[in-house]
């Protein structure tokens, strides 16, 4: 971009303004997030994190009671009824038959137990003898190890704006800091002779000096630092001086108020355009006409710098426009466009015809009808913009409204998120936590939310319209096919695309070492094995049958066929935590988890898509990382995972 290429004062319209500038700013490495830095989790509220935030801990990280009651054996409560109590005695398995042991609400199992009874359920007799005339099941009362989180889950995506609930999560698994986006330092000088500091004597044609306070203040709210400068004559060495010295100082961006325009005193093009270079002088918004667009060069640093209109209303509505989508990118956040609500005006506007108008509004019900009414127009009233419930956007070339027309209010007090979701819903699978990561580091206007109700559950989300897409890997045994015959069965007359999102191993998790010795499935009847299983509808489960079918077992003969888990690293957990002594699931959660692994087959893992949801942005969004190199290589590096056939279409269903 070359001097003979600025404009001054020329009306550019915004959209061709922002244009050249963030042109510029590309060309020069300045438009993308800055780096990243560490901070301790007492200071990150706000911060924006840089990277995923794995667990490095299951959490609870051993097996909690989850009441104040006592710790027993199930078995030892079977039989138990309200004509027949059981007794119990204080103690261990070492000191009484049936041994029950106090427990309160979050201390450690004792490791022989395991489940609780409610205290409010045992009748004490004396001498440690307790009566219960109800039997627990095992793990009633229990908060098992990785209830809340699984050691390598996925905790939190990167671009994320950290919440006080956040915090406390990062910290529950196993951090003490966190690395986030560094935030960016924009530099404010204001400058004009009649500038006056709030509190001090006025005498006519002096101006209070708060343009500073309210740019300061958005840039602080939008997740900014503030480098405030004392105010500046109207004198063209004072100002460069410290627009050279904001810029030495590493600011990211420097703001200079006032002096924008082209008068006698207005010197802000000339201060920048002596520094580096004026990029824009002059854009076709109402108020905000006389905004200018630069670079600033100190040294090896290049700094943008923008020269923002004196009057009040133009300098916010400038650091609305121009200076938050900025901030949002050196964040690595996408810019939320404010709530809308359609109304009807009360009264007729006209608008210059050459310029992108922001008119300031309130608005309210009454009785049936949203009511729009615009406030003052001048550029020098903050108070309209105090007052201002909202902005009607009235574009270039458009003369105005009529009373009565129907005008959208961009609010100024949004459900962004929820509206920009994408939710797939059905089996769980390790590589859905990359699928949300890698969505919030390439759109971060989108997020990736997963449920994992299974495969069949997926399925039954979709034919109710609950879900973009779902996650599956049914087989059936009668064809060797995968999915096809599910999604026909259970979305009939649905137009239905069969994504493959990758090829995985499946096979029977086991503590490190295999301490049970066991081969394969047909020692899981052995009676003194306990086994984890997935839920039903799990596409992990269906295999398992047909795996125990194929062995000449029936469900009843495992031991823990009816404990469910939701997850394959849930599964891993409960195993790692001897809760069960096998289960199945992928090889990556037995890895994750360090444990043993006996494979029993590879499996096609698909995502079904309605074709109704088909050109939905955020699904294409998500859709076009399976072709995404990284993404694929980072799939390809988890134990067990096939990527050659990731992305293409397994089968159109109608």
């Amino acid at each position: 971009m070359t001097a003979d290429r600025n404009i001054y004062l020329h009306d550019i319209p915004m959209d061709e303004a922002w244009a050249h500038f963030t042109a510029a700013l590309e060309a020069t490495g300045l438009w993308r997030p800055l780096p990243a830095e560490e901070v301790p989790l007492q200071r990150a509220l706000g911060r924006v994190t840089a990277g995923p935030i794995w667990a490095r801990i299951s959490a609870p990280h051993y097996h909690a009671s989850a009441m104040d009651g006592y710790a027993v054996r199930a078995r030892d409560t079977l039989g138990a009824t309200e004509t027949a109590p059981v007794i119990l005695q204080e103690g261990d398995p070492a000191s009484a038959e049936r041994p029950a042991q106090p427990v309160n609400t979050g201390q450690p199992l004792p490791d022989w137990a395991d489940a609780v009874i409610m205290i409010e359920h045992v009748q004490p007799l004396g001498g440690g003898r307790l009566e219960i005339r109800a039997s627990v099941a095992p793990w009633a009362h229990v908060r098992p190890m990785g209830e809340d989180m699984v050691a390598t889950e996925l905790v939190l995506p990167a671009n994320h704006v950290l919440r006080p609930v956040d915090l406390g999560a990062i910290a529950g698994c196993g951090h003490t800091s966190v690395r986030v986006r560094r935030r960016p330092l924009v530099a404010i000088l204001p400058t004009g002779s009649e500038l006056v500091r709030p509190g001090d004597a006025l005498k006519p044609g002096s101006v209070i000096e708060y343009n500073s306070i309210v740019l300061g203040a958005q840039v602080e709210s939008w997740g900014g630092r503030v480098l405030r400068l004392e105010p500046v004559s109207d004198d063209f060495a004072r100002i460069r001086t410290a627009v050279a010295d904001a810029a030495s100082n590493r600011a990211t961006l420097i703001l200079i108020n006032a002096g924008s325009s082209a008068g006698s005193e207005d010197h802000t093009a000339a201060v920048i355009r002596s520094l580096g270079e004026v990029l824009v002088h002059g854009i076709a918004v109402r108020p905000g006409h006389p905004v200018v667009m630069g670079l600033v060069h100190s040294g090896d640093q290049t700094v943008p710098a923008l020269g923002v209109p004196g009057y009040p209303v133009s300098a916010a509505l400038t650091g609305e426009i121009f200076v938050r989508p900025l901030l949002d990118r050196w964040l690595g956040r996408a810019t939320e466009p404010p709530l809308t609500i359609q109304g009807e005006l009360t009264r007729k506007v006209l608008s210059p015809t050459g310029d992108d108008e922001y008119m300031r509004v309130t608005a309210g019900r009454v009785g049936d009808r949203v009511l729009v009414t615009p406030l003052g127009r001048g550029a020098g009233v903050i108070s309209s913009l105090v007052r201002a419930d909202g902005i009607v956007r009235i574009p270039r070339f458009s003369e105005g409204h009529d009373a009565g027309d129907t005008v959208t209010v961009h609010l100024y007090r949004s459900p962004y998120e929820i509206e920009h979701t994408v939710l797939i819903i059905g089996s769980h699978d390790l590589t859905l936590d990359l699928l949300a990561q890698f969505l919030a580091e390439r759109r971060p206007e989108f997020r990736l939310a997963s449920a994992h109700v299974g495969s069949l559950g997926g399925l039954m989300a979709l034919r109710r319209g609950q879900a973009h897409l779902a996650g599956c890997h049914l087989l059936d045994v009668a064809t060797g096919e995968y999915n096809v015959t599910y999604v026909r069965q259970y979305m009939p007359g649905m137009a239905v695309r069969l994504i493959t999102l990758a090829g995985r191993e499946q096979g029977l998790i086991l503590p490190r070492g295999n301490p049970r010795r066991i081969a394969g499935i047909a020692d899981l009847a052995r009676p003194d094995l306990r086994y984890a299983n997935r839920q039903r509808g799990a596409g992990t489960r269906l295999l398992f049958d047909h795996l125990l079918e194929q062995a000449g077992l029936k469900p009843e003969q495992v031991n823990g066929y009816e404990n469910e888990q939701i997850t394959h690293l849930a599964v891993a957990a409960a195993v790692k935590s001897g809760q069960a002594d096998a289960g199945m699931g992928v090889l990556a959660a037995a890895r994750a988890l360090e444990l043993d692994f006996i494979p029993l087959g590879t499996e096609r893992y698909d995502l079904a898509l309605p074709l109704q949801h088909a050109a939905e942005p955020g699904v294409t969004a998500v859709l076009d990382l399976l072709h995404d190199p990284e993404f694929r290589a980072a799939v390809a590096a988890l134990p067990g995972y096939d990527v050659s056939a990731m992305g293409t279409v397994a089968a159109e269903i109608s």
